[in-house]
């Protein structure tokens, strides 16, 4: 770890990271056309002939968090017996939940159950029993298995920095099995994977922020919904985002966290009140029992005999999309969780965002299979057209409906900046060596590459480069997560022998 020109990095982690962006994002610029090509070639190689590693890999990291929530490691303390939660309850789930998924349920909360009911993985024999597969898909995608990745990755990182004083980057979840090799060469290449997993994950979402955002705009003001449009988003959030990193965790990113929880909930409220409310209250608990009723299926289903390449765009994109994210997520859920005992902290992590998106999905996603039940096909019509213009087309159906679209565009702006600025301070400390008190401008200068990466990726080719650049990077991560399973349980072993 060097200092350069006030800057605290690991100079072959960050300038590795930089170089490989800066390469990548000029040769999409200078090939535009080919490198789409070559893009959905991989794409299509990696999710039919080794997608399946995914599958079994986030399956496993489910397994492994019901295993240590039951486990007689559910009472360590992280940092120690005597250490104190740094957040309460309230702000730490609000801070984890938004910088999880707030963007995506936006992006997705009303077309996901209506693409599986107009394109079901499976046959069934009714309407019905399609709606009833749809929202179970949608909270598979959605629930345990994508915040698992996320608990997994977090107290191992956790687990690792606060109880054995290891620096909190990527590297050292590995430490129980490769030990001083990880200041080597070794070390070097995991952060760098997790960087770039991190960078390009992160623009993956910020990419739906900007293409929802910009067809919100068009919706209210009439203004042209463009690559342009889009760019200028990415340019304004973006800077937005800069302000808050330069405040670090504690201000912007503490302050931003609460207002788009209390934001998304009224929104979510007022549908509620407004839709259908006693559907909703029926639909969530119908939702998640036919969830937990086909759990085991739906996790283990590999598509092998219908091989319809459906589970392609959908599961496997989410997995990587999950694990891309996991070290960004996971290096801020583990900052903010000190004080904390694993039980509390798998339990509070896997089950609470989830069962607030369950409801997310129910409000909305459930609402609108309804209104396509019985007859309304417009908002189904505009999420097969453009997923980005569901969420507005859904929103036209009910009282104030230009107030309630510029309140989402506005939601949807303060989680981009949210992401963007947690993602800034997890990439700034995987490139600093575990770093937590950096410059500034160093922080801002990562908020600048994510921005970058995502506009690069929209001018070429759209939601597919994103999804194809989500599933290069995450592949490689489910393979590593595994090992950091069994280097966790290791590490754990160690703490409390026999």
């Amino acid at each position: 770890m060097k200092a350069t020109k006030g800057w605290i990095i690991n100079k072959p982690v960050f300038f590795t990271v930089s170089a490989i962006v800066i390469i990548a994002l000029v040769i999409c610029r200078l090939f535009n056309n080919s490198v789409e090509t070559a893009l959905g070639k991989v794409q299509i190689y990696i999710t039919s002939r080794l997608g399946w590693i995914l599958i079994i890999a986030v399956d496993l990291l489910v397994v492994f968090a019901i295993f240590l929530v039951q486990s007689r490691f559910r009472h360590i303390r992280l940092g120690g017996p005597d250490a104190k939660p740094r957040f309460s309850k309230g702000a730490w789930f609000s801070m984890l939940f938004s910088a999880g998924m707030g963007i995506g349920l936006l992006f997705y909360g009303i077309a996901e159950p209506l693409l599986h009911f107009r394109h079901p993985p499976l046959p069934k024999e009714s309407d019905a029993a399609l709606a009833r597969q749809a929202m179970s898909f949608t909270f598979l995608h959605w629930g345990v298995h994508a915040w698992a990745i996320y608990a997994m990755v977090a107290l191992g990182l956790a687990y690792f920095s606060f109880n054995k004083n290891l620096p909190i980057t990527f590297r050292w979840l590995f430490y129980p099995i490769w030990k001083n090799k990880l200041n080597g060469w070794l070390g070097h290449s995991i952060d760098i994977l997790a960087a770039l997993a991190t960078l390009f994950g992160l623009a993956t979402t910020l990419g739906f922020g900007a293409r929802q955002m910009s067809a919100g705009i068009h919706e209210v003001t009439g203004m042209a919904d463009s690559s342009a449009m889009q760019s200028i988003i990415i340019v304004v959030v973006s800077f937005v985002a800069i302000l808050s990193v330069a405040s670090g965790l504690d201000k912007g990113v503490k302050i931003l966290s609460k207002w788009n929880v209390i934001v998304a909930l009224a929104l979510m409220l007022f549908i509620f009140v407004f839709g259908p409310t006693a559907f909703i209250i029926k639909s969530f608990f119908q939702n998640i029992g036919g969830y937990l009723n086909d759990f085991i299926s739906l996790s283990t289903w590999s598509d092998s005999f219908g091989d319809t390449g459906w589970q392609n765009s959908w599961t496997i994109f989410y997995w990587s999309w999950w694990i891309a994210w996991s070290p960004f997520v996971g290096i801020f859920i583990a900052k903010i969780s000190r004080g904390r005992t694993i039980g509390e902290f798998i339990t509070g992590v896997l089950l609470v965002p989830a069962l607030l998106t369950f409801l997310w999905f129910t409000v909305f996603g459930s609402t609108a299979l309804r209104q396509l039940l019985q007859g309304n096909t417009a908002v189904a019509d505009a999420a097969e057209s453009n997923v980005a213009v569901s969420l507005f087309a859904f929103l036209d159906n009910f009282p104030f409906s230009i107030v309630l679209s510029v309140v989402s565009i506005l939601l949807i702006a303060f989680f981009f900046v949210t992401s963007s600025d947690s993602g800034s301070l997890v990439v700034d400390s995987i490139t600093s060596g575990g770093e937590h008190h950096t410059p500034a401008s160093q922080r801002i200068y990562w908020a600048v590459i994510q921005g970058a990466i995502a506009m690069v990726l929209l001018w070429g080719g759209g939601l597919q480069a994103l999804q194809t650049a989500t599933i290069i990077t995450g592949l490689p991560f489910g393979i590593l997560l595994i090992i950091m399973c069994y280097s966790l349980w290791k590490g754990l072993n160690e703490n409390l022998p026999g």
